[in-house]
């Protein structure tokens, strides 16, 4: 796993654009204002691309993937189609399985139950339904937080609806494949929960 996953806080800034079907992202280090991760959706089909304009845009198929800003690939995030609740997989630089994220049935503001590769619970993803404040937590631990409310030293940056910060506590072991799984979860919320 590559070490720029060790850091604790990560700025999430979207690509603002009329008639934009992919998901594009860039991840800074709000202490030096240099983005670090790109995040990019570079391979959507012809009617993906169709639907993402329609009410059926949160049930298209996706595949993100995830890079440090000189190109070398952490993590892809994919899902298939989804009908009434979706999956979505987490891939480590070699396309290996890291773990997925259910969604909960009738939740409101949004949840993911979070799984390793071993399909064995690591945590939870549960949103409020009045706001963009997301939490990650297993064993009434928080793990992590995302939020559209900072203000750090990258506060220049956060000047959009579309950006936000993902805190990762330190209990999280640095080395830790959950850094992977909490990445790719964020990375997802807009296209599953919030559009």
């Amino acid at each position: 796993m590559n070490s720029i996953l060790s850091q604790n806080l990560f700025l999430v800034k979207e690509h603002v654009g009329m008639f934009k079907a992919a998901n594009n992202y860039d991840i800074y280090n709000p202490e030096t204002n240099q983005i670090i991760m790109n995040c990019r959706e570079n391979n959507l089909g012809f009617f993906t691309k169709i639907l993402r304009f329609t009410d059926y845009k949160r049930a298209t198929p996706f595949n993100i993937e995830i890079t440090t800003a000189s190109g070398e690939k952490l993590i892809t995030v994919r899902r298939g189609v989804a009908i009434f609740r979706s999956t979505v997989e987490v891939l480590d630089e070699n396309d290996r399985l890291v773990g997925t994220f259910k969604q909960k049935f009738f939740s409101i503001g949004g949840k993911f139950e979070i799984l390793d590769k071993n399909v064995k619970p690591v945590a939870t993803l549960q949103g409020k339904w009045t706001g963009w404040d997301f939490t990650f937590s297993h064993e009434n631990k928080q793990l992590a937080q995302v939020t559209k409310k900072w203000a750090g030293m990258g506060k220049e940056l956060f000047t959009s609806a579309d950006n936000y910060v993902l805190n990762i506590e330190e209990t999280v072991p640095a080395d830790s494949s959950l850094r992977q799984l909490i990445l790719g979860a964020v990375m997802c919320i807009d296209m599953v929960l919030k559009e």
